[in-house]
């Protein structure tokens, strides 16, 4: 490793707590109580909806049972007016037979009872109505006075009858447009809560690539990390091995191969001039080796002053004294333009698998190549030696 090594700066330490920062305003403002409004609100607008429909419910039993009152009173009116036009045909009887008398007299004690327990249910009534005088239940009533509270009795209870069974078909109607409504309101909370849900997964993943994004790149200069590094490695590994062997040949027709670079004298710069100086040298020479590298190849940051550049595919080392060339230029021509006069790089390069049989060595070989070049003069690149 290299000697000379830039500590995460102070300006640096700022920027990834103001990331981390946004982050959690971020995750607050797309998680907040919005969801849990809604919910609420929806709930109290349910639980009023389904206390008025239990109201209008209770109100309909209650109507059906006046209505259903009404008709036993109706019913009893019926049974007395049948017994009051039985008398009426014993007196209409020709003769003054003991026979028409007797039956005459019986006529009256079944009227008198159908009367009876007429003014029973009259009197016995939850709402205010006529009430059956007492001389109406004398057996010698008059005949005239008992049709007249029959006939007020009949027409007072059809019309409270009708007006129950009114009533009735309102509230049904209403309990009907109330089911109607609950119904919509509930189909509209399915799909809000559905698109809440698809919105929420939307975000997660957004927050999840956020999080990857940081978790594999540098924060500063925004190139992959050491982590990113070793697993686009990893994968560059894997198919050229998959090449190996399903292509029937020995070997792919093709190499890969790590650039280690490390940047001479940049201690200097944060030293004299100060670390933000030595930040924006480190963005500076970053965007540079982004433009000057292929566009299949990885350059990454693993620390400090030192980078690497994954070189997927390559078939001749010259390709590779190239690539180190134009890094090289990179950091000089950043030195130029920033005034410094101080800053070099070297580079050492590992190739797989001709340099080096396992990939899982190739950063630690090229970095082995790179001290090799610094203890050699600096400014310039050098291959990984093959193992003897």
């Amino acid at each position: 490793m290299a000697t000379q090594v830039n500590k995460t700066s102070t300006p640096t330490r700022e920027r990834q707590r103001g990331w981390r920062g946004r982050a959690k305003r971020a995750f607050a403002t797309r998680f907040g109580p919005a969801p849990a409004t809604l919910a609420t609100v929806s709930l109290i607008c349910l639980l009023i909806g389904l206390l008025y429909l239990a109201l209008q419910i209770r109100t309909i039993f209650s109507d059906q049972l006046k209505q259903d009152y009404a008709g036993l009173v109706l019913d009893a009116v019926q049974r007395a007016e049948g017994a009051r036009a039985v008398v009426g045909v014993w007196q209409q009887a020709p003769g003054e037979s003991r026979r028409t008398a007797q039956g005459v007299r019986l006529a009256r004690a079944e009227l008198g009872q159908r009367l009876d327990s007429l003014a029973a249910l009259v009197n016995a009534s939850p709402i205010p109505s006529p009430r059956m005088p007492p001389a109406t239940l004398a057996p010698d009533a008059r005949l005239d006075a008992v049709d007249t509270w029959l006939a007020t009795l009949s027409a007072f209870w059809r019309a409270q009858h009708d007006v129950d069974s009114a009533d009735v078909r309102l509230r049904i109607a209403h309990v009907a447009n109330l089911l109607i409504a609950l119904a919509a309101l509930l189909f509209c909370l399915l799909l809000a809560a559905l698109g809440l849900y698809a919105k929420r997964n939307r975000q997660l993943v957004g927050q999840s690539q956020e999080f990857e994004q940081a978790a594999l790149h540098d924060p500063m200069t925004g190139l992959p990390n050491r982590r990113k590094l070793f697993a686009t490695l990893e994968e560059a590994a894997d198919n050229w091995h998959a090449i190996a062997k399903g292509g029937g040949a020995a070997t792919p027709p093709y190499r890969i191969a790590v650039l280690y670079v490390d940047l001479d004298g940049f201690k200097q710069i944060n030293d004299s001039l100060g670390h933000r100086v030595g930040d924006e040298f480190l963005i500076a020479v970053s965007r540079r080796f982004r433009v000057s590298v292929r566009k299949g190849d990885v350059v990454a940051r693993i620390g400090g002053d030192e980078f690497a550049v994954l070189v997927r595919e390559f078939s001749k080392a010259a390709e590779l004294g190239e690539i180190a060339q134009r890094l090289i230029a990179c950091v000089v021509e950043t030195d130029t333009q920033m005034g410094i006069g101080s800053v070099s790089a070297s580079v050492g390069i590992a190739s797989f698998p001709d340099l080096v049989d396992d990939y899982q060595r190739l950063v630690a070989a090229a970095d082995e190549a790179m001290y090799h070049v610094k203890r050699s003069g600096k400014n310039s690149f050098a291959f990984a030696v093959p193992p003897e």
